[in-house]
C-alpha cells in the first residue's frame, strides 16, 4: 500500500479500508504477525474507515464499548471481534496451517 504524497497516511488508510478486499487482506496480513496489539490497530483502522459510530450501531455494541475494545489497551472478546468484522462486511475464517 503506497499512499499518494498529497494524502496523509490516516486519510489513505480510511479510504483504502472501505474496500472489503483491501480490508480483508490487511487484517489477514496482520493476523499472520501473531501480534494482538497490531490486530487491534488493524481493526481500529477498518472500523474508523466505516465510521466508528456506524460500526458500533451495526455491531449492536455501545460506542464507548467499541472504542474501549479497540483501544491500545483493549481486550475485545471473540464475540465483539466477530460483530465488528460483520459490521464492516467481513468474517472470520479458519484454514489449515501452511507447513513448509
Amino acid at each position: 500500500m503506497t499512499a499518494p504524497r498529497d494524502m496523509s497516511f490516516d486519510d489513505y488508510m480510511v479510504q483504502t479500508m472501505k474496500d472489503p478486499a483491501q480490508a480483508a487482506a490487511y487484517i489477514e496480513a496482520v493476523i499472520d504477525l501473531e501480534d494482538p496489539a497490531a490486530l487491534l490497530v488493524a481493526l481500529r483502522h477498518v472500523a474508523k474507515a466505516h465510521g466508528m459510530a456506524e460500526v458500533a450501531r451495526r455491531a449492536d455494541v455501545g460506542d464507548k464499548t467499541l472504542f474501549k475494545a479497540l483501544s491500545a489497551t483493549g481486550n475485545p472478546t471473540l464475540a465483539t471481534v466477530h460483530k465488528v468484522l460483520a459490521a464492516v462486511g467481513l468474517r472470520l475464517s479458519v484454514e489449515p496451517l501452511r507447513v513448509a
